[in-house]
């Protein structure tokens, strides 16, 4: 679907230039007419998302021209550029068109390294291609058949194998929107293992589902504590990807909860209508996984998904209850809308004490505390580890799935402590949600360098973007295969 050219003989439905308001950023002279023609309309200057349509010009092959604007140069940076992409492909995909065209900056005006530029365009145009349509009665819109960018020849050339890269990493990404927008009655913990699985399987990960019964066997007492209300009993999915002469093993968890209904500390009203996205740090780490074996680093890279149904009943986990973990450590329930760190520690111990990774990273929409914090477009970030701190923020810059580093103090531990097990589900302490469920979840990765990613906001969009729609938005996966790279 991703493509390169460098010229325009072929007639073209749609060609795209982006331009900037302060600056010349193209040097083909063709295309350069084109945008001093859409300067001399009136009111058209380039700022940001200002656009002008010409219709069959002569010196370009293309039946429809759109200038789009980027705004001023200092700020068209490579989230601009992305969606700049991403809003050109959902434009065309309003007008039903087959393919497009986006004309690439020229490097040597614009100022920018074609790569960064390319990578940037690409991922906005195929993660903007996108359309979660599977239960619409009626298909109003087709996604594009083509995108191709226009580049020099050199270019062309150079970065010949950049488009299926790019790729791989937005299937990825797109497959954990998709499992994020499924309802929660479609993808019990058994359901989304089997559809776990079998897309694992098509990329030849070692997969491992443990039921109830294995669970059981294991200690993971928190993950079947949690379970316990549902009908549809717990699930634990791990995948392994295994790279010639390793020398690095690194793990990612990711929490599953495929409903939250908050359990016997039940959620009020309408706060429950989007809690099947509780599993999407889930998605990320499979979709991660499946991208991986994909991608094929030489870095061994295991994923952890422990999937549960939170519901109340006869049989659900009680406020006061005392649950034996995997890590052997006691947990008193304050509260049983407080599941999803709990399900967690079981699936981090084992990642902990079965893999001995070099690295943990764990995904999860963990805290409403970090959402009011962050907003729904930065994750929260915690980990005691600097240079791995350091490496995810880096990653979050480029990919755009951008995370803030807070705290993890010391002495907020004490918010933690039980009178009569070993530690307690909810922090006696006012306000630090986010904080304290984080320095929660660190007392159960031991010595190992960790980093807990809290997505609540970010996972899930009640209104789409430039290249993403309303619903899940597979945060993680690109951030979480680029970071592979840095460790």
């Amino acid at each position: 679907m991703l493509k390169l050219q460098s010229d325009l003989k072929d007639k073209t439905e749609t060609l795209v230039i982006p331009v900037c308001e302060d600056k010349d950023i193209h040097d083909d002279p063709a295309l350069v007419s084109v945008i001093e023609k859409a300067k001399t309309v009136r009111n058209f200057k380039g700022e940001k998302d200002q656009e002008v349509i010409f219709y069959n010009e002569p010196k370009l092959n293309a039946e429809r021209v759109i200038v789009m604007g980027l705004g001023k140069a200092e700020k068209a940076d490579t989230e601009v550029l992305r969606a700049c992409a991403g809003n050109s492909v959902k434009k065309c995909i309003r007008k039903e068109p087959a393919e497009i065209i986006i004309a690439l900056p020229s490097e040597k005006k614009f100022g920018k390294p074609m790569a960064d530029m390319l990578e940037a365009m690409m991922e906005g145009a195929f993660l903007a291609n996108h359309l979660f349509d599977k239960y619409k009665t009626e298909k109003k819109q087709t996604p594009l058949k083509q995108i191709a960018f226009l580049v020099p020849s050199d270019a062309k050339k150079k970065f010949a194998k950049l488009g299926s890269r790019i790729s791989v990493i937005c299937e990825g990404t797109i497959l954990a929107r998709e499992w994020v927008c499924i309802p929660s009655g479609e993808k019990t913990p058994d359901q989304l293992a089997g559809l776990i699985s079998e897309h694992a399987g098509k990329e030849k990960l070692d997969i491992t589902v443990f039921d109830e019964k294995e669970l059981k066997e294991k200690g993971c007492g928190a993950i079947l504590a949690v379970g316990a209300g549902s009908d549809s009993p717990p699930r634990m999915v791990v995948l392994e990807y295994k790279a010639k002469n390793a020398k690095k093993t690194i793990a990612f968890v990711g929490k599953g909860i495929t409903f939250d209904s908050g359990g016997i500390n039940m959620k009020p009203g309408g706060s429950s209508r989007n809690m099947k996205n509780d599993m999407a740090g889930a998605a990320a780490v499979a979709a991660a996984l499946i991208t991986v074996a994909r991608l094929k680093p030489k870095v061994n890279v295991i994923g952890i998904a422990p999937l549960v149904e939170n519901m109340p009943s006869g049989k659900s986990y009680r406020p006061g209850d005392i649950l034996k973990t995997f890590d052997g450590k006691t947990v008193e329930v304050g509260n049983t809308d407080a599941e999803g760190r709990l399900i967690l520690i079981d699936a981090l111990s084992y990642a902990v004490k079965t893999y001995k990774p070099d690295a943990v990273i764990d995904l999860a929409t963990l805290t409403g505390a970090c959402l009011t914090a962050l907003g729904d477009k930065i994750a929260g970030l915690f980990s005691p580890d600097d240079s791995l701190a350091e490496a995810i923020m880096a990653s979050g810059q480029k990919t755009f799935e951008r995370c803030w580093r807070l705290p993890l103090p010391e002495d907020y531990k004490e918010s933690l402590k039980s009178e009569i097990a070993d530690k307690s589900n909810v922090a006696d302490l006012n306000g630090g949600g986010a904080v304290t469920a984080a320095l929660f979840l660190s007392e159960f990765v031991g010595e190992t360098r960790w980093a807990h990613l809290d997505i609540a906001g970010p996972a899930f969009f009640n209104k789409g973007s430039a290249y993403c729609g309303a619903g899940g938005t597979g945060f993680g996966v690109r951030l979480l295969c680029d970071v592979l790279e840095k460790l």
